[in-house]
C-alpha cells in the first residue's frame, strides 16, 4: 500500500474505528503520568493497515483528540501531529523490514518495531518539542517519558501480539491485506 488511492473501502473503515478510538482512549483511558492508551489503536493501525494508513490514523487522531478537548493540551501545535503520525509509520515499516508473519507474530520482533517507533516518537521527539515550544526541562521530560514507555511498550506488544494470532485465525487479516493489494 503506497498511496492513499490504494485504500480499499474496508481499509477506510477500519481506520476510522482505529481514529475513533484514539481520540476516546486519548481523553478518557488514561491514568496521567502512568500509561494512556492513546498510541495503541496508531500502533496496530501502522502494523496491520501498513505505514501509510498508519501515519493517517495517528495525524487524524491528533487533530480530531485536540478538536474534542482543546483547553486540556494547550494551543494546537502541528509538531504533535507529526510525532502521531509516526507513531503509526515507524511501527508499520518495521514489520515489513522485520517480515513479521501475521499467522505466528513473533513477540520479539512486535516489541523491536513499538519500542523503536516510541523511543524515536515518545521519547525524543515530543520531549524535543516540549522544550523547544514550551521550555520544559529536555532530561527531566525524557526521563519521564522513558518510564513511562518502559510500561507501555511491553503491554502494546503483548496485547497486538495476541490481537494478530486471534485476528489471523478469525480471517480478519487475511480479509484486510487482500483487499488492499
Amino acid at each position: 500500500m503506497s498511496r492513499l488511492s490504494d485504500f480499499s473501502i474496508r481499509t477506510i473503515t477500519i481506520s476510522g474505528l482505529l481514529i475513533a478510538l484514539n481520540v476516546v482512549l486519548s481523553s478518557v483511558l488514561t491514568i496521567p503520568g502512568v500509561i494512556s492508551f492513546g498510541g495503541f489503536p496508531i500502533i496496530f493501525g501502522g502494523i496491520v493497515l501498513g505505514p501509510v494508513a498508519g501515519g493517517v490514523i495517528g495525524a487524524i487522531g491528533d487533530v480530531l483528540s485536540f478538536i474534542a478537548r482543546p483547553s486540556s493540551s494547550g494551543p494546537f501545535m502541528p509538531h504533535f501531529t507529526l510525532t502521531s503520525a509516526l507513531t503509526g509509520v515507524i511501527p508499520g515499516i518495521m514489520v515489513r523490514l522485520l517480515k513479521v508473519d501475521f499467522e505466528r507474530p513473533s513477540f520479539w520482533k512486535i516489541l523491536v518495531s513499538i519500542f523503536l517507533g516510541q523511543t524515536i516518537t515518545s521519547v525524543i521527539m515530543v520531549p524535543y518539542f516540549r522544550n523547544i515550544l514550551f521550555g520544559h526541562p529536555l532530561w527531566l521530560t525524557m526521563t519521564k517519558a522513558a518510564s513511562r514507555q518502559m510500561l507501555n511498550i511491553p503491554l502494546y506488544s503483548v496485547v497486538i501480539t495476541i490481537l494478530l494470532r486471534v485476528l489471523y485465525r478469525a480471517g480478519v487479516i487475511e480479509l484486510v491485506r487482500q483487499a488492499n493489494k
